[in-house]
């Protein structure tokens, strides 16, 4: 929902787009982005029908959102077979653990900046 009201309803699309990053937040964020034209809900706030994954957490920042209200938490959902619990313990790790997990590596290529550069001297470039 935004400052001025304005609702924007959404809901789990996962599996009929098998898109595993189709969530019913990301879906609800997409829609008012798509729709508002902008990328930036400073103002709205997200209410989910359950407890927000890293995910959501995520695009929910990325988003600007001021605040984010649920009702069923982690537990419930697990409950209802959705376990997300591997991925609320992965954040939850230190770096060790998490490279076991899923190994993240820095290749630190020479060229790795060109594209930040790039970006930096485009005169159109949006800021966010």
């Amino acid at each position: 929902m935004t400052a001025d009201g304005r609702e924007f309803p959404a809901v789990n699309r996962v599996t009929a787009e098998h898109d595993p990053t189709a969530h019913a937040e990301v879906m609800a964020i997409r829609r008012a982005c798509r729709e508002l034209s902008t990328f930036d809900l400073s103002g709205a706030v997200l209410y989910s029908s359950c407890e927000p994954c890293p995910l959501c957490l995520s695009a929910s920042l990325w988003a600007r959102l001021d605040a984010v209200y649920f009702a069923a938490d982690r537990h419930d959902a697990a409950a209802g077979g959705f376990d997300d619990a591997q991925f609320h313990e992965f954040f939850a790790q230190g770096a060790q653990e998490r490279d076991r997990a899923l190994p993240v590596r820095h290749v630190a290529l020479a060229t790795r900046t060109e594209p930040f550069e790039a970006w930096a001297g485009n005169d159109r470039r949006t800021a966010y």
